[in-house]
């Protein structure tokens, strides 16, 4: 990976800006429609007072109901006879994250950790809950239902990772905890060296370590299925990508996000919006360059983020993560290579 060329990363870079480059027209325009205020031309004389010994009388009651539009009501009724549809997106609050299902692709629509400096360390070793990823596996989330479940057998011999959207070393508060992120409902299939085990394990280390330096961080993690253009015809695109499993069942997504909220000890938030391709991904590639605006991911998302939280909606009151911390993975990188080593020194006994 080391010996790949600048073509290359070039390559992956265009890539990844591609996913900022979907901004174009994504932008929410927002028309203010002109007010017309009339001006009086000499204010109303004041109501009369009630008497005191009696209320003011009721106002009048209308003789018609008001009519609300409400289409066709024999066809509502009839839907509402035979069954809603869908689509449907399971929800599940788990120990450390909340997960939202995507039922026909088989994939996760997003992931939700609330990350503190507390919440992400290991218990105090008292010999009751010692947390250990080797004790954890991989399992079906029993939870959704079989027709819509990603399956273990979808991933066997696929060549992609089972790549966790929250990573296991995120919740270390409880083995329940770190069980519950091998549930498939938390897996992508992802491309493994280079990707999963290497740039995108920096960047989880990344964000973890982002509690170093504030109170609070927000993450939402999810898969995108970006289009790209079509060769030979300018201003086209198409949208394709992998299926996995046979029969075909789990989609493979060609990009992740990540959105990251923090707020520092002050109360003072900032937001970040990343977009990387699920391929390899350069070492020395910079972090900054996969920065693609929150707008543009939920667009391609079909999502919102923070809804009820107007100073990260309004851009104006938004200050950027990278602007007060510095977005780069050497500090993770380091540390994941020495794990790497370590465990290369001293393998796992069978």
């Amino acid at each position: 990976m080391h010996g790949l060329t600048n073509q290359r990363l070039a390559f992956f870079l265009g890539g990844s800006l591609f996913g900022a480059l979907i901004t174009i027209g994504l932008t929410r325009p927002k028309a203010n429609a002109p007010v017309v205020v009339p001006t009086p031309t000499s204010p109303p004389p004041p109501p009369p007072s009630p008497p005191k010994d009696r209320l003011p009388p009721k106002p009048p009651v209308p003789t018609t109901k008001p009519t609300l539009p409400i289409g066709n009501a024999e066809l509502l009724k009839s839907l509402q006879m035979l069954g809603f549809p869908g689509p449907v997106a399971d929800t599940r609050n788990h120990s450390a994250y909340v997960s939202n299902w995507n039922r026909q692709l088989r994939n996760p629509n997003w992931v939700f950790e609330h990350l503190t400096r507390d919440n992400i360390r290991r218990p105090a070793k008292d010999g009751k809950d010692d947390p250990d990823r080797t004790h954890s596996n991989f399992r079906e989330d029993k939870n959704i239902p079989p027709t819509f479940r990603s399956l273990l057998k979808d991933y066997f011999k696929s060549g992609y990772d089972r790549g966790h959207l929250v990573p296991a070393a995120d919740a270390k508060r409880s083995q329940e905890a770190m069980d519950e992120t091998f549930l498939l409902s938390n897996i992508s299939p992802q491309v493994g060296q280079g990707f999963n085990r290497d740039y995108w394990a920096y960047f989880e280390t990344f964000t973890r370590r982002l509690t170093k330096h504030f109170s609070d961080v927000y993450v939402f993690t999810g898969p995108l299925y970006l289009p790209k253009p079509i060769p030979g015809s300018p201003g086209r695109f198409k949208l394709e990508f992998e299926v996995i499993g046979s029969p075909p069942n789990v989609a493979v997504p060609t990009h992740f996000y990540k959105v990251i909220a923090v707020k520092d000890a002050q109360g003072v938030y900032a937001l970040e919006g990343f977009v990387l391709p699920n391929a390899v991904i350069p070492d020395k590639a910079p972090l900054t360059s996969f920065v693609t605006p929150v707008d543009a991911i939920e667009k391609a998302a079909g999502l919102t983020f923070f809804d009820n939280m107007p100073q990260l909606r309004d851009p104006r009151l938004t200050v950027s993560l990278c602007s007060t911390t510095q977005c780069s993975l050497t500090e993770s990188q380091l540390y994941i290579d020495a794990i790497k080593k370590k465990k290369a020194l001293n393998p796992p006994q069978a």
